[in-house]
């Protein structure tokens, strides 16, 4: 009895003299584990890989259920990996073809993420991404159909940007991708650099509090302006291009990306995608990201790439094979 009354006075006197119990030594030291740069910022720097097999939304048979079990975890593991297995080509030398890259391309891990959450999407909380407003239905509706009217591969332009070697765009390649899901981060003070494996997009983030670009300034990759938050980095995203829609949004489209080191080999990723124009309410996606060994590959992709050319070729070849058809038959 004498040692527990002891404690309180003992803990009194260690913080008039300047020192702490050792349960507060544990708990500060718990806090000191953050990573930190010499000039005191948490250190976000390293390679970091984006590989999960969590569903970027939830499937519709796990509706109202926001958390696997342990062995649920286990079993859908298992089940996915079976399934997305690229060596497992058909039969056939169409099927091989249409299969593109075997399994030995493919980088898009083997876990789900450590929650054990069902989707990516943690709002809304049904794990899905909300509905499109009715003008954004019609838009899209209505370049879905010019596209179909004009032909798949008319022009270069008619593939999209990623084909084209121009762009993966913000923030697909902040989220699991298949392949080259990794990307680097470097810091100063006055900045962090985030370089993406998937074609060659380097995101130069400044942190001196400047406004953004004019709205007549758009960017592929958009606009990005950081601040530190305590300990997470806030990156708010504008003036995008409207030609690099994310999931049919539109030039309005504004990111607040959340960057927090929970742990020595945990990188936290949240982002928040907001455009009134696209959907009816904005939505949220969360990412634990995990440090990768190695360094990061060249992604040998260049605008107007020999590949480009050859699709163009092949898809005239297939309308003269159909006009030629066309003709035989009486």
């Amino acid at each position: 009895m004498r040692r527990c009354l002891m404690r309180p006075a003992l803990l009194v006197l260690g913080l008039l003299l300047g020192t702490t119990s050792p349960a507060a030594q544990q708990a500060g030291s718990s806090i000191d584990r953050t990573p930190r740069t010499p000039w005191g910022h948490p250190d976000l720097q390293g390679i970091w890989s984006t590989a999960t097999i969590t569903p970027f939304e939830r499937p519709t048979d796990l509706a109202g259920k926001e958390f696997l079990t342990a062995q649920e975890a286990a079993d859908f593991e298992r089940r996915t990996v079976e399934t997305a297995n690229r060596d497992r080509r058909g039969g056939s030398a169409e099927a091989d073809v249409a299969g593109a890259y075997n399994e030995f391309w493919f980088d898009r891990g083997t876990k789900v993420v450590p929650t054990r959450r069902t989707a990516l999407v943690i709002d809304p909380p049904d794990g899905r991404i909300p509905a499109m407003t009715p003008e954004a239905q019609i838009r899209l509706n209505g370049e879905a159909a010019t596209r179909k009217a004009r032909g798949p591969a008319d022009n270069p332009e008619d593939f999209s940007l990623w084909v084209r070697c121009i762009v993966r765009g913000v923030p697909t390649v902040m989220l699991p991708q298949g392949y080259n899901g990794n990307y680097r981060i470097h810091q100063t003070p006055d900045y962090v650099v985030i370089v993406a494996e998937m074609i060659h997009e380097a995101r130069i983030i400044p942190l001196d509090g400047r406004p953004h670009l004019p709205p007549t300034m758009r960017q592929w990759t958009g606009d990005p302006v950081g601040r530190w938050e305590g300990d997470t980095l806030v990156v708010e995203t504008t003036n995008f291009s409207e030609k690099a829609a994310y999931r049919g949004t539109t030039a309005s489209l504004r990111l607040v990306e959340r960057f927090t080191r929970t742990a020595p080999d945990v990188l936290l990723y949240r982002v928040t995608i907001d455009d009134p124009a696209t959907f009816t309410r904005p939505w949220t996606v969360e990412l634990p990201v995990t440090p990768t060994d190695g360094e990061i590959y060249e992604y040998a992709c260049h605008e107007a790439n020999y590949s480009l050319a050859d699709m163009l070729r092949g898809a005239r070849a297939q309308e003269k094979k159909a006009a030629d058809a066309a003709k035989k038959t009486p």
